[in-house]
C-alpha cells in the first residue's frame, strides 16, 4: 500500500537503480536547451556552470535527503504537506501538474521541429508550418499517452531508449565536431563572458530550467523496489551524466557553427547536417533524426509517466475527484489521470497556436512552462530548508525566485509585450486562482470519515 488509507489500491514495483538512472536523464536532458544554449553563444558555458552549482546541486542535495526521508508516492506533495500542510501541498501538486501539461506540447514542438529538420529539404520546408506541426504533435502526444496506459513494466523500456540515444546523439555530435575543426576549423570564437543584455537574463531562466528534472522520480517511489536506497543513487549517478551532456554538447555545436546559425527551436540537427556535409556523409544526419526522435519519445513518455502519479496521489486525499485515484485492475496505472492529463496537454498545445506561429507558440509555452514549473520549487526548498540541507535550499530557493522573474520578461522578438504577459504572466496567476478554487471546493466537501493520504505515522 501507498497510503494510510487500507483501501487505497497497491501500484506494482518495476523500477530497478538501472531504470531509475534512465529516468532521471530522460526527465533532465532536454537536449533543445542545448540549442539554446549554443544559440546564446560561448557565454552560456558559464551560465550552465553557475546553474548547475547553485541550483542543480541543491535540488540534487535536497531530493536525495527528502526521498530518503520520506520514500512514498506522491515525493513534492508529501513532502510539502510534512512542512506546510494539505493547501500548499495541494498548490504544489497543481502546479507542478499544469507546468508539465505545458511542457508537453513545447516539448514535442522543439523536438518534431528537430527531427523534421534533419530528415533534409522537405523537412525544414514543413518545420514551420503549422498544420504540420500540430498534426504531429497531437499524433506523437497521443501515442504517447496510450503507451502509458500499461505501465511502468513497459515506460521503463521507453525511458531506457530515450536515454541510450541521448547518449548516442551527444557521442555522434563530439565526433563531427572534432572531425569538423580539423577539418574546416572551430566556426564560433569562445569568448566565455556572456552578453549583458535582455536575451541573457531571460535565457537564465531556460538555463537553470533544463536542471528540472531529479525531483520527477520521487513522485513515483511506491513503484521502485527501493526507493530509500535506489532515489539518491540515481540521482548522483544521473546528474553527473546530465550536466556533462549538457555542457559538451553544447560546446560540439559552437565548434560546428556560428550563434546566430543556431535556431533555439532546430539548432541540434543543424549542427548535426552541417558537420555531415562537411564530412561528405549526408547519411549521418538521418541517423540523428531518427536518434533524436527516439531520445524525444523517451523523454516524453518519462514526463506522462511521473506526472500521471500526483492526481492520483492527491486523488487518494479527496481533494480531487475519486476517480483519480482508479488503477486499471489488468495494468495497474491511474488511467484516469492519465486521460485528463492528455486532453489537458492538447487544449493547452491548441490555445498557444492562437494568432502565433509555431515559433511564437514556443516561445510562450516555454516561458509560462518555466513560471509555472519553478513555484513547485518554493515548496520544495521550503521542505528542504526544515528537513533537509538549509544551505543547499537557500541557494535553490534564490535560483528558484530569480528565475521566476526572468522568465515574465519577454524576449526581444515579442510581437506585442501586452499579449505576451497577458499569455505568460497572466496565464499563470490564472492557474493559481483555479488550484485554490479547486482546493476549497474539495476541502468543504471533503468526508470526515475518510482517513487522508500520508506516510506511516
Amino acid at each position: 500500500m501507498i497510503s494510510g488509507d487500507p483501501k487505497a489500491p497497491a501500484l506494482r514495483r518495476e523500477l530497478r537503480l538501472r531504470d531509475l538512472v534512465f529516468f532521471d536523464i530522460c526527465a533532465i536532458v532536454s537536449l533543445r536547451w542545448v540549442a539554446a544554449a549554443a544559440h546564446a553563444g560561448p557565454g552560456s558555458f558559464v551560465l550552465w556552470i553557475v546553474a548547475a552549482i547553485f541550483f542543480f546541486l541543491p535540488s540534487a542535495v535536497t531530493v536525495a535527503s527528502l526521498s530518503r526521508r520520506f520514500p512514498e508516492e506522491g515525493g513534492m506533495y508529501v513532502w510539502t504537506k510534512r512542512a506546510f500542510g494539505d493547501q500548499h501541498a495541494f498548490l504544489c501538486g497543481w502546479f507542478y501538474f499544469i507546468s508539465n501539461v505545458l511542457y508537453l506540447p513545447s516539448l514535442l514542438l522543439a523536438g518534431i521541429g528537430m527531427t523534421a529538420y534533419a530528415f533534409g529539404a522537405l523537412g525544414q520546408r514543413l518545420v514551420e508550418e503549422r498544420g504540420f506541426a500540430i498534426s504531429i504533435t497531437l499524433a506523437v502526444l497521443w501515442a504517447a499517452f496510450a503507451a502509458n496506459f500499461f505501465g511502468m513494466k513497459v515506460a521503463k523500456w521507453i525511458s531506457a531508449l530515450g536515454g541510450s540515444s541521448t547518449f548516442i546523439i551527444g557521442a555522434v555530435l563530439g565526433v563531427l565536431a572534432i572531425v569538423g575543426a580539423l577539418h574546416s576549423g572551430i566556426a564560433t570564437r569562445f569568448e566565455l563572458l556572456p552578453k549583458a543584455n535582455l536575451t541573457t537574463v531571460n535565457f537564465w531562466s531556460q538555463i537553470a530550467f533544463a536542471f528540472v528534472g531529479l525531483e520527477l522520480a520521487p513522485i513515483v517511489s511506491a513503484e521502485i523496489r527501493n526507493p530509500r536506497r535506489d532515489l539518491p543513487r540515481a540521482a548522483l549517478i544521473s546528474g553527473i551524466i546530465s550536466a556533462t551532456l549538457y555542457i559538451g554538447v553544447t560546446a560540439a555545436l559552437l565548434v560546428l557553427l556560428r550563434p546566430e546559425q543556431i535556431s533555439p527551436m532546430t539548432g541540434l540537427a543543424e549542427a548535426g547536417v552541417a558537420g555531415a556535409r562537411k564530412l561528405g556523409t549526408p547519411g549521418i544526419s538521418n541517423l540523428l533524426a531518427i536518434l533524436i526522435g527516439a531520445a524525444l519519445v523517451g523523454q516524453l513518455d518519462t514526463w506522462i509517466a511521473g506526472n500521471t502519479r500526483l492526481p492520483y496521489a492527491v486523488g487518494l486525499d479527496h481533494y480531487l475527484p475519486a476517480a483519480f485515484s482508479r488503477v486499471h485492475p489488468r495494468w495497474g496505472t491511474p488511467y484516469v489521470s492519465l486521460l485528463v492529463q492528455a486532453v489537458a496537454a492538447t487544449l493547452f498545445l491548441l490555445m498557444a497556436q492562437l494568432g502565433e506561429s509555431v515559433r511564437a507558440a514556443y516561445q510562450i509555452m516555454v516561458d509560462m512552462t518555466v513560471i509555472v514549473t519553478f513555484i513547485p520549487f518554493l515548496y520544495i526548498f521550503g521542505a528542504g530548508f526544515r528537513f533537509a540541507s538549509r544551505i543547499a535550499a537557500v541557494s535553490g530557493l534564490a535560483v528558484t525566485l530569480i528565475a521566476i522573474a526572468f522568465a515574465a520578461l519577454p524576449p526581444d522578438e515579442t510581437a506585442s509585450t501586452a499579449m505576451f504577459e497577458a499569455k505568460v504572466v497572466g496565464g499563470s496567476a490564472l492557474l493559481a486562482v483555479l488550484g485554490w478554487i479547486v482546493f476549497k471546493r474539495y476541502e468543504a466537501t471533503r468526508s470526515g470519515d475518510r482517513v487522508p493520504f500520508s506516510a506511516n505515522r
